[in-house]
């Protein structure tokens, strides 16, 4: 399981959030612990209260775990890790929640603890958390057979195309994925020796090269977003500064825009419209499937619900009838035959409780089977989509190899007038010789 946590505040914020349904398809508060009120804003404020009475503002420690994508990971065994995480960290007597969300056919979970101690009114210290728990996570992965990703194999090994919130709303600006940006402008550099070849390469695949406002070298495709060079190929500035030569030959960025803007067509710009419709439009086609599914799925868990809820009833009413009353009662304490009827309802009581859980767990995971076609599905469509476009870039880029050639030939054509023009200025000058 990946394990990521911070220390953090704003108790009343993070219980909307772990409540929210914007952007989940179902949400369960699994358990609380430790608080007065069993419900998550309720006990949440109880924390904010506590933490007042101290001058700590980070009082929480926030944790998700998110198991593999295809693995079918029981309740039992994420409270099996938050109990290894809880020993690991010394937070085993703190008060605690746990949400499980679903989204696109994957379930994870978020607990979250207080970090004061209600007696001593100090906070936890929390040092080196981040390397306990990739000791923890490292463990689980390999005490389940899981695929262990390759940075938790060895710190060297983490994916290069790691990306910033940041630059994931830029690029969801620009309908492409980052990771694709990245390794493109990474091949780029790669496939060069020089300025003029890198910016060639770049050209090739519908990206300018300019001079930055800020930094010394961007990229810029054909919408007008700016990418930084040394971040999104991952080049250090000197190597930039050596290859490609002083920024100051280059064009701004506002000039290479106006460039840009005078090389696409209307016709390129339709094509692109008409791709970007088609895909919304395809896109909200699919959310409408995702709402029906998820609607479905919250029918068949409350039905559930109310069915083991029956049930359950029902067989504590029956348990609670072998328990005799009366003088008949007074008998069976006596002979020892009521302490015997108890043990025998409170086992029974367990393994109906055990039963009922795993129930709930096999139609969660026959959902989140269902949910995880469709999110397959929906994966493709976007793929097809960013294929489409990255074609269209490529046009827009050929496109604009074509303005320049059309340029030059208008240039050529100009020169024997520009020569006949300055002939005839010189032979209507005065002759001043004597």
């Amino acid at each position: 399981m990946i394990l990521k946590a911070k220390e953090r505040g704003g108790a009343p914020q993070l219980a909307r959030y772990l409540m929210s349904m914007r952007d989940n398809e179902h949400v369960e508060l699994h358990n609380v612990r430790g608080f007065v009120s069993d419900d998550l804003r309720g006990a949440f404020s109880e924390a904010d209260a506590i933490a007042k009475g101290t001058r700590c503002k980070n009082y929480l420690f926030s944790m998700s775990i998110n198991p593999p994508a295809n693995e079918k990971v029981r309740t039992e065994d994420f409270e099996l890790a938050i109990e290894r995480i809880e020993q690991k960290l010394g937070l085993e007597d703190q008060p605690r929640a746990i949400v499980f969300h679903e989204k696109d056919g994957r379930r994870h979970a978020h607990v979250v603890w207080s970090r004061i101690d209600s007696e001593r009114m100090r906070a936890l210290n929390m040092a080196h958390y981040k390397m306990k728990l990739r000791d923890v996570s490292r463990e689980l992965f390999m005490e389940h057979g899981w695929d262990m990703p390759r940075g938790l194999q060895d710190r060297a090994l983490r994916d290069p195309l790691n990306f910033s919130q940041e630059e994931w709303q830029q690029a969801r600006r620009a309908g492409i994925d980052p990771r694709e940006i990245k390794s493109v402008l990474r091949q780029c550099w790669e496939r060069s020796d020089n300025g003029a070849s890198f910016e060639r390469a770049l050209k090739e695949r519908g990206f300018w090269l300019a001079r930055g406002d800020r930094r010394g070298f961007v990229a810029i495709d054909y919408r007008g977003e700016v990418y930084s060079l040394s971040r999104y190929a991952g080049v250090k500035v000197k190597e930039l500064d050596a290859r490609i030569g002083n920024p100051s030959r280059l064009r701004s960025v506002d000039q290479t825009k106006a460039e840009i803007a005078q090389g696409i067509t209307d016709k390129l710009k339709t094509f692109i419209a008409d791709t970007q419709r088609e895909a919304t439009q395809r896109h909200d086609k699919l959310a409408t499937r995702k709402a029906e599914l998820a609607a479905r799925h919250h029918t068949e868990r409350e039905k559930l619900k109310s069915g083991l809820e029956r049930r359950w009833q029902a067989e504590a009413q029956s348990r609670a009838g072998r328990l005799p009353k009366g003088f008949s009662g007074i008998w069976h304490r006596l002979t020892g035959q009521y302490a015997k009827i108890r043990k025998q309802n409170e086992r029974e009581a367990f393994e109906a409780y055990r039963r009922d859980r795993a129930a709930t767990d096999d139609l969660i995971f026959r959902q989140l089977e269902e949910r995880g076609a469709l999110q397959t599905y929906i994966r493709a469509e976007r793929s097809v989509a960013q294929q489409r476009l990255a074609l269209l870039r490529e046009d827009v880029a050929n496109y604009g190899a074509l303005e320049n050639k059309q340029r030059r030939k208008q240039d050529d054509g100009m020169r024997p007038q520009v020569r006949r023009n300055r002939r005839e200025r010189r032979s209507h000058q005065p002759d001043f010789d004597i």
